[in-house]
């Protein structure tokens, strides 16, 4: 981009505008853009920042690196999180009620700042884009990805649950309970073809069609934009989603705090890859899977 306008006073994320387009770079490449505090803090102030901003009219979220994000962080056991979700060291269901609920703290309601911006949002997906990745994608209006990229929710398998819910809106629910029970992950060009996401295209052409997009919406004006964002996701905000939105966090907690979950987590001390196996290993996917169903390493976003 020519002649942007940077903010560097971000831990976990990159921000900058160059004409009509505000860029937020999810930016923890060597862990694969995985979210830990204060990512998601610093998400929202930058859709907030480019809601303000009159010369943006389009807001497109991205990650550097290999991936778009690989999910949440449950490197060390989680413990990014110890101060929000336990107490003397252990976890504190109240204080992850209260933390996975409320709107000014929650993770999914921070991610959510993009549905709740009147500007559109696009998210450019390459790599892994996985877990609590997915479930932040999703909520954009826009979803255009590589073709090889894979977008799932192994949480499904272990440890997790639906957090924004989008997985269940964007489907119809044979596909949403498909992949709401076993949790098996679909290419970019899968994830178009069940409308999951907008538009998968190959890797060399992800950022020229994002840009396509951008200038195309660039030409309606602002007003408009938000009407026509705000009559559609009305709909679905009538469909329940703030309801599941309140459930899904709540359930996920529980099933980070079952005897299985306790047990898969402390595999963690043998390392990540360890986990993964345990995980995913019997569904030969993920990180488990051939090379040819795995994204290209290869394909890189740069800052």
């Amino acid at each position: 981009m020519a002649n942007p306008e940077k903010a560097n006073q971000y831990e976990t994320i990159s921000y900058d505008v160059d004409g009509t387009r505000a860029t937020i770079t999810l930016s923890r490449p060597a862990r694969l853009n995985t979210i830990v505090p204060p990512m998601p803090e610093e998400f929202e102030a930058a859709v907030g920042r480019a809601t303000h901003d009159d010369r943006v009219k389009v807001i497109v979220v991205r990650g550097v690196g290999r991936s778009f994000c690989a999910g949440y962080d449950f490197a060390d056991g989680f413990h990014h999180w110890d101060d929000r979700i336990t107490t003397d060291g252990a976890w504190d269901p109240g204080k992850d009620f209260v933390y996975a609920t409320a709107p000014v703290l929650s993770p999914t309601q921070q991610f959510m700042s993009m549905w709740r911006t009147s500007k559109p949002v696009i998210a450019q997906v390459h790599g892994w884009c996985v877990g609590g990745g997915s479930e932040m994608a999703l909520c954009a209006d826009i979803v255009v990805a590589s073709d090889d990229a894979r977008i799932g929710t192994p949480y499904a398998r272990m440890w997790g649950c639906h957090l924004s819910g989008m997985w269940i809106y964007r489907l119809g629910m044979a596909k949403a309970k498909e992949y709401a029970l076993t949790g098996r992950p679909v290419s970019g060009r899968e994830a178009a073809e069940i409308g999951l996401i907008n538009r998968s295209v190959p890797f060399d052409r992800l950022e020229a069609e994002v840009a396509d997009w951008v200038e195309h919406l660039s030409r309606v004006p602002a007003s408009q934009l938000a009407a026509m964002k705000l009559i559609v996701n009305q709909a679905y905000e009538n469909q329940g989603l703030h309801s599941t939105q309140l459930l899904g966090p709540v359930l996920d907690g529980l099933m980070r705090n079952t005897p299985d979950a306790h047990r898969f987590v402390e595999l963690a001390d043998e390392g990540v890859a360890a986990v993964i196996a345990e995980r995913d290993g019997p569904w030969g996917d993920y990180s488990c899977a051939p090379p040819d169903q795995q994204p290209d390493p290869s394909h890189v976003i740069e800052p």
